[in-house]
């Protein structure tokens, strides 16, 4: 039996800036990457965000990324590995407070958008970043794109670590998201990225842009909050994984 968490990003709005449709996307994941007020999110939106986790019953997680409000953390920053270090904790520590205001625990964290690819090529970001979990809790599981750097270093460091991937994005030969600056880099047809996530599953084969296949591992799916399509794809993707005996994971 194939157990699978289904993700997705959340509380990425911003003062009064709305992004997604968090609520109604929470009662079909297990888990929920909450950003920490550096990339997006806010403290107010952290914390209804907490709660509505809390209220559907759905694992949360830290989604920290670059200090980059105005391009919601997807370009890519030239900061050291102790900076690194530092914001992460810095962010996790800021979710880990709301959750223990609201009575729950905090149990993962999952980098966002630049930071997150950077680090899955990049062992001097990953080790910064598997450093900064280690150090707050050794509890936490590690996000990180499957087969990357980040897994590679959170394993080295002790974590149990999730390989992540994702249900709305291309992948380049060499295993790595297809860049957003090109045109093919997101899937559109929920119906073509649930059959993509049932042959990951079931194969541990994902068919790259150029159409070669590479081996993946999957533990965790990812579908973005922000996309305008976020809200179906997780309905119909639970339903496919689903109706095929693939088992969403309710604990790790």
């Amino acid at each position: 039996m194939n157990l699978i968490d289904l993700n997705c990003d959340l509380g990425e709005s911003y003062g009064v800036y709305k992004i997604g449709n968090d609520k109604e996307i929470l009662k079909h994941i297990t888990s929920a990457n909450i950003a920490c007020g550096y990339h997006a999110g806010d403290h107010n939106v952290m914390m209804e965000t907490v709660k509505l986790a809390k209220k559907y019953h759905v694992r949360i997680g830290a989604h920290p990324g670059f200090p980059d409000l105005a391009g919601f953390g997807r370009r890519e920053m030239n900061i050291s590995p102790t900076e690194i270090y530092n914001l992460i904790l810095y962010q996790i520590g800021a979710l880990a407070a709301i959750c223990q205001a609201q009575g729950v625990a905090l149990v993962h964290v999952k980098p966002h958008g630049a930071l997150y690819n950077m680090a899955a090529s990049s062992r001097l970001i990953a080790d910064a970043i598997a450093q900064a979990v280690a150090d707050y809790d050794r509890r936490f599981i590690l996000f990180g794109l499957s087969g990357s750097e980040l897994i590679q270093a959170g394993k080295e460091k002790g974590l149990l670590t999730a390989s992540e991937v994702f249900a709305d994005r291309t992948y380049q030969p060499n295993g790595t998201l297809t860049s957003r600056n090109e045109q093919n880099s997101m899937i559109h047809d929920v119906k073509v990225a649930a059959q993509r996530m049932i042959r990951m599953v079931k194969e541990g084969k994902v068919t790259a842009t150029d159409g070669t296949d590479i081996d993946i591992c999957v533990d965790t799916i990812c579908v973005h909050g922000d996309e305008p399509a976020a809200l179906d794809f997780s309905k119909e993707l639970k339903e496919a994984l689903v109706n095929e005996n693939i088992e969403i994971r309710k604990s790790w």
